[in-house]
């Protein structure tokens, strides 16, 4: 009886270092730099164009004549993302071709809407975060109504390793986590979630702060978003405050980074 249970323990350890090589095998594809140029729907050059491959995390930015330079595996997808402008999505080297990209954005039409007089900054975060929030309409309404907020994200759950190995030991195979683990497809939710909750974070301030308010303080128009996102990195506690709703918490410390930004933008253009 014991023989047999080791015998099938050892069985199953051998099905589970067979699937560790397997899965291993997803990262041995020879990566290649994958060149291009991004212009506007009136043959533009476009600037400060946010290119990021959602298989790998990898993340740049065109410079001032269009071109960029990115790193890529094949059938990767690549993600072009401008403020104002719709994104657009390309997969490349397929079929072991590597042309020079021709992406071509066009512009969101806007709504200019009602023009609002603003008024001069005191100095104190707390006021100034009431002065330069932009009105919820949508917000407002649902707390006039009452509607309830929706709990967490209704998502798919990606695969984990362990919940998928350890059964298989156990002579329990979930057939569908191993082919999720297998082909990617868990990694890469994993990862279009994060970037998912990050342009969604991103949006969350821009939709609420003027954007005069970063312009004054020294941020090019062209680089709210990216300084948004720089502070989410240089101070998590940004982050933190946006998850919880907490607008002048945000400003608070979005303030702290505002010299950092402005000054790595300078150097950069040394």
């Amino acid at each position: 009886m014991d023989y047999n249970f080791r015998n099938r323990v050892m069985t199953n350890w051998k099905k589970g270092i067979i699937f560790l090589m397997m899965l291993c095998s997803n990262f041995l594809f020879s990566q290649q730099t994958v060149t291009g140029r991004i212009i506007d729907d009136n043959g533009e050059s476009l600037s400060a164009v946010t290119i990021v491959n959602m298989s790998t995390d990898k993340k740049t930015y065109s410079n001032s004549q269009g071109i960029f330079s990115i790193d890529a595996n094949p059938s990767d997808e690549l993600r072009f993302v401008k403020e104002d402008f719709k994104r657009v999505s390309r997969r490349v080297l397929t079929d072991g071709i590597n042309p020079q990209l021709l992406i071509t954005l066009f512009q969101i039409p806007k709504d200019v809407g009602e023009v609002k007089i603003v008024k001069k900054l005191s100095g104190d975060l707390e006021q100034d975060s009431r002065i330069v929030a932009k009105v919820d309409r949508g917000e407002q309404v649902k707390q006039a109504v009452g509607l309830p907020e929706p709990v967490g994200k209704m998502r798919e759950k990606p695969a984990e390793v362990k919940s998928v190995l350890l059964p298989i030991l156990l002579g329990n195979l979930n057939v569908q986590g191993v082919y999720d683990l297998i082909s990617g497809k868990a990694r890469k939710q994993k990862r279009q979630y994060r970037y998912d909750d990050l342009q969604e974070h991103i949006a969350w301030v821009r939709s609420r702060v003027e954007d005069d308010y970063f312009v004054k303080a020294g941020i090019p128009a062209d680089k709210i978003s990216e300084f948004i996102e720089f502070s989410f990195l240089a101070k998590p506690q940004v982050r933190t405050y946006v998850k919880a709703r907490n607008l002048s918490g945000v400003m608070l410390r979005m303030e702290e980074v505002i010299p950092v930004f402005i000054e790595r933008l300078n150097n950069s253009h040394r």
